[in-house]
């Protein structure tokens, strides 16, 4: 099985880490794809670029760092795992990711927010929930 494993450097999105990890310890055979999503740029950033080398650079490092403790903890546990940084609108990418890299499900942490939040702001968790050609599991962050 092949699952798509979405993460952005936050806390709630190594929550899914770990509960990836579990599951793999509990008998699932799974390789993963660990998928974050650098959002377009502004034109601020654009303009203050020297060169779209330069913006791909920052853009490719802001992505390897939101990589990194989700990729120290797969390691940790011998995950078998690939990484991938995307770009553009996150929730659009991921499942474009899922479809490219043939996913059968996707781990994905949720931010947290309550309801009414979640409804006026949205959530990249909601709309992969809802785009996804796969099933979704949606981690929520710890009480503890």
């Amino acid at each position: 099985m092949k699952m798509l494993l979405a993460v952005d450097g936050s806390a709630c999105a190594l929550e899914a880490v770990k509960f990836a990890i579990a599951l793999v310890r509990d008998g699932l055979q799974a390789r993963f794809v660990l998928a974050t999503v650098q959002e377009p740029t502004c034109v601020y950033e654009m303009v203050l670029a020297p060169d779209a080398e330069v913006l791909e650079r920052v853009t490719g490092a802001t992505g390897e760092r939101a990589l990194e403790a989700a990729e120290a903890m797969l390691e940790a546990a011998s995950v078998a795992f690939d990484s991938e940084i995307g770009s553009g609108m996150p929730a659009d990418a991921l499942v474009e990711m899922v479809k490219r890299f043939a996913c059968d499900a996707v781990i994905i942490g949720a931010r947290g927010h309550g309801v009414l939040r979640s409804a006026l702001l949205g959530s990249v968790s909601q709309a992969v929930l809802h785009a996804s050609p796969v099933p979704v599991t949606i981690v929520k962050p710890s009480s503890s």
